[in-house]
């Protein structure tokens, strides 16, 4: 993933007395605002992976980023208390899959290559009959589709598409193509937004790094396996000043004056996350003007505040 541009508007400096850098939170602090990776396994629902890790921690609630059907396995971040109200955001991230594919028909290596490689670009997906959405044709994007390997009428493969589409109707699609039908006959999950197998642990994991840290004072485990919620941000970001801070987490709209610096690349309409100077997340909001809109304004409104996530009293109210 390109690591995306920040562009300087204005200095200021943060005042230490206020707030705290996420990798200095206590391990309290981090259950409260933190999202662990897991590696979800074939069989239980999404929602009981969540629950379950809910349980592990004791935390007061649990959310999850982008269901995974109960054949699925793979990367299914789950955020803790606070995170919840972020994790929306997380699901509109793009994903990739590896996924094994069964044709109808013994086809020729050309002729399959041929086949999935009109799948990549924007393409009219509908919903399958069991799904969570309306069944409405619906543009998503794929970003790429890699053959991983050929044994016909077998073929595995990569895709990296936008959140929402179903590999499953893609397979159906290809098949359908092709001229001899196909299906999906299994599925992983290998990113979800900027998270990969790497960064993903298991249920068991996550148990024995909370007994460690609650039983043996050990820290490096839970903090291994529960990251800072800012680690999962993938919107546009915009950094601001400390004097800005609370009139945010109170649901006031970003000004102009309050912007330190900003990622290039956001549209009026998109999604944009905003920081304190100690990268803090503070709000997620809708921008008002695009980028290059917002680094020239000396006054006005830059961005509404949707959802907030940091607390009220964080920063001294400065109005």
């Amino acid at each position: 993933m390109e690591k995306n541009e920040a562009i300087v508007k204005k200095d200021f400096e943060t005042d230490m007395k206020y707030g705290k850098r996420p990798d200095e939170r206590t391990v309290e602090e981090l259950l409260d605002m933190g999202i662990a990776v897991i590696d979800k396994p074939c069989g239980p629902s999404s929602h009981e992976v969540s629950a379950w890790a809910r349980r592990i921690i004791g935390a007061n609630k649990t959310g999850h980023s982008g269901t995974l059907d109960p054949r699925v396995s793979g990367v299914l971040p789950v955020g803790f208390n606070r995170s919840t109200r972020g994790m929306s955001y997380l699901a509109k991230s793009d994903k990739e899959y590896v996924c094994a594919m069964r044709y109808h028909a013994k086809l020729s290596d050309e002729k399959i290559r041929s086949v999935m490689g009109k799948f990549v670009g924007e393409l009219t997906q509908t919903p399958p009959v069991r799904s969570a959405v309306a069944r409405r044709p619906r543009k998503r994007k794929v970003y790429y589709l890699n053959i991983l390997e050929i044994n016909s009428p077998e073929v595995l493969f990569v895709v990296g598409c936008q959140a929402g589409t179903y590999v499953r109707k893609l397979c159906f699609d290809m098949g359908k193509l092709a001229g001899c039908g196909a299906h999906m006959s299994e599925l992983r999950r290998t990113k979800a937004g900027v998270f990969s197998e790497k960064d993903s642990h298991s249920l068991q994991d996550l148990s024995d790094a909370y007994w460690l840290w609650k039983e043996k004072g050990q820290e490096r485990e839970i903090r291994a396996c529960v990251l800072p919620f800012e680690s999962s941000v993938s919107p546009k970001k915009l950094w601001v000043a400390d004097q800005a801070v609370e009139a945010l987490c109170s649901g006031a709209p970003l000004a102009a004056p309050g912007i330190s610096r900003l990622e290039k690349g956001f549209a009026q309409g998109d999604d944009v996350a905003i920081f304190t100077l100690k990268g803090e997340l503070v709000s997620f909001g809708k921008a008002l003007v695009g980028w290059e809109g917002a680094l020239s304004m000396e006054k006005g409104l830059v961005t509404t505040t949707e959802k907030v996530m940091m607390k009220k009293g964080t920063y001294p109210r400065c109005w």
